[in-house]
């Protein structure tokens, strides 16, 4: 199913932070997305919808199996990719921003090819 770079970015988000910090709720994501609690009222409720997240009556937020795999998907695409360009000498902040633009656009192919020279190199 193809999903919407926007939605990728929240799923990813909302992953990650549950690795940070094992639980997490919408003002989470509103803060490391820095996108308005509206925007991401919004988006939940859209990724609910299609089966991508659950929220518990205590407002916790939790991936679905498929949910999860796109998720981690698109963050793992994201780590390798900013640790390769910080590797090439790209400052921190610049190699996330290009990996966050990166991550979406990439055939699973190319990234597979990438990720085996990367891996190969680092």
């Amino acid at each position: 199913m193809q999903i919407h770079e926007s939605a990728e970015n929240y799923l990813e988000a909302i992953l990650a932070i549950k690795e940070e910090k094992g639980l997490v709720r919408s003002v989470d994501v509103a803060q490391r997305l820095n996108v308005s609690k509206p925007s991401v009222s919004r988006a939940m409720g859209l990724l609910r919808e299609n089966g991508y997240i659950t929220m518990g009556r205590e407002g916790w937020l939790e991936l679905t199996p498929s949910g999860y795999e796109i998720a981690e998907r698109i963050y793992e695409r994201h780590q390798l990719l900013s640790q390769w360009l910080t590797s090439l000498g790209v400052p921190a902040d610049v190699a996330a921003e290009d990996a966050c633009r990166m991550e979406h656009d990439i055939s699973a192919v190319t990234f597979e090819r990438l990720k085996a020279h990367i891996l190969e190199h680092l």
